[in-house]
């Protein structure tokens, strides 16, 4: 029997040219096809920030903003998001070292223990703000269930977001 899947698999290219902005920076990159937004973070960009968790978008460990968006970037095939935007924890802070304040609101209310999945759930955090779906505690605890912590800093995540919701609020009025 001829050997048709060694034939296909060299049709596919070595490398892909990508252009992304990461972090708030234009990269032009060449990915293996199969390479995930999280491996790219990682290994190829040093933006280790981003963890590896189950590596299989069940933790929330590796979400990052993909065009505003929250996204577990190990599920990502980083060859299907050319021209995308991309922001991981690192990029978060301001241009002057100035904490978002979804960071601040970590901090102060103690939303972590371990640290694993902090990265991860405050840019899930970033990204539960930003589309206005959660109001309440019980409805931040439900958009935020894709991020799993271990160490069961649930209560401290909560009113950390709750925190920042209060201050957008009030700078709205």
């Amino acid at each position: 029997m001829p050997d048709t899947h060694g034939a296909a698999a060299s049709l596919l290219p070595d490398k892909l040219p990508l252009m992304l902005t990461v972090n708030g920076r234009k990269r032009e990159l060449q990915v293996e096809p199969w390479t995930t937004l999280l491996d790219l973070l990682r290994e190829e960009l040093h933006l280790t920030g981003t963890k590896k968790g189950c590596d299989h978008g069940q933790c929330g460990s590796c979400t990052v903003l993909l065009d505003g968006q929250r996204i577990n970037s190990c599920l990502v095939l980083v060859a299907t998001k050319d021209g995308a935007e991309i922001t991981t924890v690192e990029g978060l802070a301001g241009a002057d070292g100035a904490l978002h304040p979804v960071q601040d609101a970590f901090i102060e209310h103690d939303a972590f223990q371990c640290g694993y999945c902090t990265p991860g759930q405050i840019c899930s955090a970033v990204g539960l703000i930003r589309e206005g779906h959660a109001h309440t505690a019980e409805e931040i605890r439900e958009h935020m269930s894709g991020n799993i912590c271990r160490c069961g800093a649930y209560p401290n995540i909560v009113a950390a977001i709750e925190h920042v919701m209060g201050q957008a609020a009030e700078t709205a009025r």
